[in-house]
């Protein structure tokens, strides 16, 4: 039995492509209903008025209008979230 390791590529020479996640358009931007305002993993940013957020955690707009950013305290443990918004122009 051998003891010297077979040549070859290695087992962990694999990486994953990157997710392309955070921040699309920022606060003060028109956006149009639809547009992906913000791509995540969990709830850094919750969703506020004139926005969904979709079962990947994506914040996106409802309505046309500006972004708006703002910080809500949650709880007193929890600390505060970043509230993203969609403000109607008329």
């Amino acid at each position: 039995m051998a003891h010297t390791k077979q040549k070859g590529s290695s087992k962990n020479a694999r990486e994953s492509a990157s997710k392309r996640l955070g921040v699309k358009l920022f606060g003060g931007q028109i956006v149009k209903p639809g547009n992906v305002i913000i791509r995540q993993r969990g709830t850094k940013y919750v969703p506020g008025l004139g926005v969904r957020m979709g079962g990947d955690d994506t914040i996106y707009a409802l309505r046309e209008g500006k972004i708006s950013f703002r910080t809500k305290k949650v709880s007193k443990f929890d600390g505060s979230k970043k509230v993203v918004s969609v403000i109607s122009v008329i």
